[in-house]
C-alpha cells in the first residue's frame, strides 16, 4: 500500500468517526426516515420517536409540516426538547417500588396517569377518524382529552366517544358574539373545564409549514375550499363554528386579548376556568387574582413566540407564582418518561403531550395513541422504580438537580 493510500484511508476513517461530521449529517438523516427503519406496526415502537418516523411516512408532506413547524428559526422548538437535559435526577436506593401508583386528581376527578392529551387541531388532516380516535384511546386508557377549538370533529361526538366530558381548548375570536357562542356550546356539551390559550396573541411565522406546503403536489383544493390562510375560511369549515355568523373574524386571538377579558370568561363560565400559555410567576398570581382555577406552562410547543425559552425552564417560576393555590400542568417537547418526571418533580401537576400522540394517530389511528401513550406510561413507571417513588405525590424537588452554570 502507497504512502497516499494509507494516508487516505486514515483520513477516512477519522472522517466517519468525527463528531463534527455526524453532527453535519443529523439534520440531514432527521428530514427523512430510512424507510427500512420505519416501523410497521405500533408494537414495533421502542419509543415515541419512531412513530415521528411513521407518521412522516404515512402523511402528505403539508400535513406533516404543519405537525413538525415552529417558527421563525424554530428555536423555541428546540429549545423545548433541549432544556429537560439542563436537569439531572437525584434517585435513592433501597426503596420497595413492587407497587407504583401513577394516579394523579385533577379538581377531583381522577386520572390514571398524569399525562394529558392535549389540544391539537384538524386530526382528520392525520387520520381518518380523526379527534374520535384519539378520545377512543383516552377513554381505554383512562387519561385526560382536552380538544381544540379548530377540531374537525365537534365537542358532543368527542364526549360521547370518551365516554365522559372534556375538557375544552378556547382561542378567543376577535368577535365577542361568536367567543360566546363557542363557550356555550362547549357549556351545554358537559366540558368541566374552559382552557382559554393565550400564546398566540403576536401571531406566528411558521416558515416551515410553508416550505413543506410547496413542497406538496397535491390538489388541495377538494379539502379547503376558500384561501386556507384566511382566519375567516379558516373557521367557517371547522364543526364548533357550524351555524354561527363568523364574518368579521379576523383573528383567533385578538390583539387586544387581555385581563379584562379573562374577567369577562370568568362571570360567564360556571366551571374550571384555566389559562395556557403562561410562562413568567407575574402572569400566574394575575391568574390567581382574576379567579383562574389553573394554568398551563405552554409556549404552543414552539409555535408560538421565538422566545427561545424551554418550557420546563419556566415551569418553576410558575409554580411559585401560583403558590400552591391552583394546578399547574405543562406541554412542550416531552417524549420520555424522565421528561414527565423531571416536570412533577419541579411542582408540575400533569404533563400535556400533543405531537407524539398525533404521530401514533397518523400512523396507526387509535391503536397508535394507545401504544403512545403505553411507551411514556412504562417510561414513567421505570424512572419512578428507578428514582425510588412509589407514588405521583412522592416525586418533589429533592429528586431533581438544576444543572446548569450558575
Amino acid at each position: 500500500m502507497s504512502a497516499f493510500e494509507s494516508d487516505r484511508r486514515q483520513l477516512l476513517r477519522f472522517l466517519l468517526t468525527s463528531p463534527v461530521l455526524a453532527g453535519l449529517a443529523a439534520p440531514l438523516a432527521a428530514s427523512e426516515p430510512d424507510v427500512d427503519d420505519v416501523i410497521t406496526t405500533a408494537r414495533q415502537a421502542l419509543n415515541v420517536m419512531d412513530f415521528e418516523a411513521a407518521a412522516r411516512s404515512a402523511l402528505p408532506p403539508a400535513h406533516f409540516g404543519y405537525l413538525a413547524t415552529g417558527v421563525d428559526d424554530e428555536a423555541t422548538l428546540r429549545a423545548n426538547r433541549e432544556g429537560f437535559a439542563h436537569f439531572s435526577l437525584r434517585v435513592r436506593r433501597l426503596v420497595n417500588v413492587r407497587e407504583i401508583d401513577m394516579s394523579v386528581s385533577l379538581f377531583g376527578t381522577s386520572w390514571d396517569s398524569p399525562i394529558v392529551l392535549a389540544p391539537v387541531s384538524s386530526q382528520r388532516a392525520f387520520h381518518a377518524d380523526g379527534e374520535i380516535a384519539s378520545a377512543r384511546a383516552a377513554r381505554t386508557m383512562n387519561h385526560l382529552q382536552v380538544l381544540s377549538t379548530l377540531s374537525s370533529t365537534d365537542v358532543e361526538a368527542v364526549c360521547a366517544a370518551r365516554g365522559a366530558p372534556v375538557w375544552y381548548q378556547l382561542y378567543a375570536t376577535d368577535q365577542w358574539r361568536v367567543t360566546e357562542a363557542l363557550v356555550r356550546r362547549a357549556e351545554a356539551a358537559g366540558c368541566s373545564a374552559l382552557v382559554l390559550t393565550v400564546d398566540l396573541q403576536g401571531g406566528s411565522n411558521r416558515e416551515t409549514l410553508e416550505r413543506a406546503r410547496r413542497r406538496d403536489p397535491r390538489d388541495c383544493s377538494a379539502c379547503h375550499e376558500g384561501d386556507p390562510l384566511q382566519v375567516v375560511t379558516r373557521v367557517a369549515r371547522k364543526p364548533m363554528f357550524s351555524g354561527l355568523d363568523v364574518s368579521g373574524v379576523t383573528r383567533l386571538t385578538p390583539l387586544d386579548l387581555s385581563w379584562d377579558h379573562v374577567s369577562r370568561l370568568r362571570e360567564m363560565w360556571p366551571r374550571k376556568l384555566l389559562i395556557k400559555g403562561i410562562v413568567t410567576r407575574e402572569d400566574a398570581a394575575l391568574a390567581l387574582q382574576h379567579g383562574v382555577d389553573g394554568v398551563v406552562v405552554s409556549n404552543h410547543g414552539g409555535r408560538a413566540e421565538e422566545s427561545g425559552r424551554a418550557t420546563i425552564d419556566s415551569l418553576s417560576e410558575v409554580v411559585e407564582g401560583a403558590k400552591g393555590r391552583m394546578p399547574v400542568l405543562v406541554d412542550g417537547g416531552f417524549r420520555r418518561g424522565t421528561d414527565i418526571f423531571k416536570a412533577l418533580a419541579l411542582g408540575a401537576t400533569a404533563v400535556c403531550v400533543g405531537r407524539p400522540y398525533v404521530w401514533g394517530l397518523a400512523a396507526f389511528g387509535q391503536e397508535g395513541v394507545e401504544a403512545v401513550l403505553d411507551v411514556l406510561r412504562r417510561e414513567l413507571a421505570m424512572v419512578m422504580r428507578q428514582a425510588g417513588t412509589r407514588r405521583i405525590a412522592d416525586i418533589d424537588r429533592s429528586y431533581v438537580v438544576d444543572g446548569r452554570p450558575g
